[in-house]
């Protein structure tokens, strides 16, 4: 936890010196609890931005090959909260862990889209934050990156209004989840119009 807080510190500063960073809603993220804050996913980046955009700290799923090139890369993605996931496979043992952080109350980030998209392009969003959300028992907030990452450029963050989903704890269809995930991903859409 006290690596993290240095990183975020560290990173935080040089940042300010290459971009303009902006961040909208934070009201709309609840300050304690369990909660998932869904991204659009652009590039690479977003993670970082995310991360410091967060007055909490945030858990996240990072591709297993970036645990398996190092000791010492597999350290550091391991003390920034990542988890390893096998893409394109029902991986149960991230699932577990997803729901196992939200659960004990902490914040996950998660892109929707489940990939990198270009601009103008659309990709539905997975299913599958629908029933962590559901599963935990924690709201979703959307929000959205914008701007270009492009030295001393503005770089947004904006935080929509959480989204409860009490009336599904009691059970819920598949078609359910793709409509809350859609939904999700409309709202991000929504939130980043705006510049």
């Amino acid at each position: 936890m006290k690596f993290y807080t240095f990183a975020k510190v560290l990173v935080m500063s040089i940042f300010s010196l290459l971009y303009r960073r902006k961040v909208y809603g934070h009201e709309n993220v609840p300050t304690e609890g369990g909660v998932i804050i869904a991204v659009n996913h652009r590039s690479n980046w977003d993670v970082i931005f995310a991360g410091l955009a967060s007055k909490r700290q945030m858990h996240f799923l990072a591709k297993k090959e970036l645990f398996e090139k190092n000791k010492a890369l597999t350290k550091l993605v391991t003390s920034l909260n990542a988890f390893p996931v096998t893409r394109g496979v029902a991986d149960l043992r991230a699932m577990k862990w997803t729901i196992s952080i939200l659960k004990d109350g902490k914040v996950l980030l998660l892109f929707p889209e489940g990939t990198r998209v270009s601009k103008g392009e659309s990709v539905d969003a997975k299913a599958g934050i629908a029933m962590f959300a559901i599963r935990a028992k924690v709201p979703i907030v959307p929000a959205a990156i914008t701007g270009e990452y492009k030295l001393f450029h503005k770089i947004s963050v904006h935080y929509g209004k959480p989204i409860y989903l009490d009336e599904y704890y009691d059970g819920y269809n598949p078609d359910d989840l793709k409509l809350i995930s859609d939904g999700v991903m409309k709202d991000i859409r929504a939130l980043g119009e705006g510049e």
